[in-house]
């Protein structure tokens, strides 16, 4: 059984997991300054809900490394990503990268506790070598009953919703691999970011399949 939240405040885990895989690199620019807007959005949530503590895990990965640029760190202890801190390369490890990471959080958050995954990615699974779907899908099904939301945003040279219901993943958005359909997505995500951290202040729970909707 996991340990309560006596902290007195909300925690929100921001858990961030980007794609570094070669075909990532046509919109590294993108991606690059999206996750810093991303990680800016985050900062700003915390001043606005002071009340909400958040916490924040960046991860990218390829076939060549999983990189934690922040391990559930503070929002207030984090800064921008440097450039040469995403150099897309290499194949799509998605599952080990899913499952890596997914684990770790679930290991540090206590009863009570909101999480917000948030996974980009370009492509389909590719090279992972500990972990499957079924291993992931169980794993989510289990978390989403336990304060947790998960995300999926990928472009549209795959089928997201189809990738998104095979890991269980109810909120899910495409969006065209260029430069004007990367930064129209990052704002979307930053928006829906907000809107998620505005429900979670007003105690307001946010529709199962909503989380992207926009009036």
């Amino acid at each position: 059984m996991k340990k309560q939240n006596d902290s007195g405040s909300k925690r929100v885990f921001n858990l961030i997991i980007v794609d570094e895989s070669g075909s990532m690199s046509i919109i590294r620019q993108q991606a690059f300054s999206g996750m810093n807007e991303t990680l800016q959005t985050i900062r700003q949530m915390q001043e606005r809900f002071p009340l909400q503590e958040q916490r924040v895990t960046l991860v990218t990965f390829d076939t060549g490394r999983t990189t934690w640029h922040y391990d559930n760190l503070p929002a207030s202890s984090t800064s921008d990503l440097k450039w040469d801190d995403y150099c897309p390369g290499g194949g799509t490890p998605l599952y080990d990268a899913m499952g890596t990471a997914i684990s770790k959080v679930n290991a540090q958050v206590s009863e009570g506790d909101n999480v917000l995954v948030t996974v980009i990615t370009d492509g389909e699974e590719n090279s992972s070598r500990e972990w499957t779907l079924k291993m992931i899908r169980t794993m989510i099904e289990k978390l989403k009953k336990q304060h947790w939301t998960f995300t999926l945003i990928g472009t549209d040279n795959l089928d997201v919703e189809t990738m998104a219901r095979s890991f269980a993943i109810d909120e899910h958005l495409e969006f065209q691999q260029d430069e004007a359909g990367t930064k129209a997505m990052f704002a979307r995500e930053r928006r829906s970011r907000a809107r998620y951290n505005c429900c979670l202040a007003k105690d307001v729970e946010m529709t199962t399949g909503s989380f992207f909707e926009e009036d």
